[in-house]
């Protein structure tokens, strides 16, 4: 076996999201007289069930592995049907984790440093197009560029996420929801804090919201409170400065008040 061929798909292993198992499993099969070999596991978000199958295939010229592809394939809770993608890898680092592959298959948006097929890299955001197919079966991506006009900071400043307020949560917020996670974040409203969930969606660009059910709340309630909340916070600090006035005014004629 090659060691440092070993290193280096451990490496990359490692940094595209799959664990000690696969990394024991892929010791194992190198060590195998074979040209080709698959590693499989399975990981469960929540009540979700990812299915991955990890290909490698070996040089014609040497004795050297390369990790071309992974499937994965999403399996949800009541509902016999699976959805599955071919994820290609590459020697970049800029391949699709096995948690953004998980993200993607579930329907939402994942922001990724692309190469073009001139080798020049660009930022998007990608989301799968459930209703197209290539001609080798994968769903077709959707990419949105910077150009597109979604910023996801501005969009999330429009409501009230307590965890903006702190830089250094401001920063694992924006990172969560750059990798297609769906959030848990929590909102300030008027009669308390609220915790709720939060997800990018670069299509729209817009933040979606759910409640603690999983449950999709319409945009339109959020900012409505917000702002009327901001209108009486605003009408409260104008009336507590007119009391102050006038009650500096009475001391100044040494009026009782």
């Amino acid at each position: 076996m090659n060691e440092k061929n070993h290193d280096y798909l451990k490496d990359q292993l490692k940094y595209t999201g799959f664990g000690e198992d696969a990394q024991v499993q892929l010791r194992e099969n190198l060590m195998k007289a074979q040209n080709d070999f698959s590693i499989k596991q399975v990981t469960a978000y929540g009540k979700d069930e990812l299915s991955v199958s990890l290909n490698f295939k070996k040089s014609t010229g040497s004795d050297m592995f390369f990790f071309n592809n992974y499937r994965a394939e999403l399996q949800k809770p009541g509902s016999d049907a699976k959805i599955s993608q071919t994820f290609y890898v590459n020697n970049e680092g800029r391949n699709i984790t096995q948690k953004e592959a998980y993200n993607l298959l579930d329907g939402r948006s994942v922001n990724k440093d692309l190469a073009n097929k001139d080798g020049q890299i660009h930022n998007a955001w990608i989301k799968l197009d459930f209703k197209e197919t290539t001609a080798s079966g994968n769903y077709k991506i959707k990419q949105f560029s910077p150009q597109y006009g979604f910023d996801l900071e501005k969009s999330l400043e429009k409501f009230p996420v307590k965890e903006l307020l702190d830089p250094k949560e401001r920063l694992r917020l924006l990172e969560s929801l750059e990798r297609g996670n769906r959030q848990s974040v929590t909102f300030k409203a008027e009669d308390g804090e609220q915790k709720w969930f939060i997800e990018a969606n670069p299509q729209f660009k817009s933040i979606t919201i759910y409640d603690e059910n999983q449950k999709r709340i319409r945009q339109e309630t959020i900012l409505s409170e917000s702002q009327n909340g901001n209108r009486k916070t605003q009408k409260t600090s104008e009336n507590q400065r007119m009391d102050d006035s006038e009650s500096s005014t009475s001391k100044k004629r040494g009026t009782k008040v």
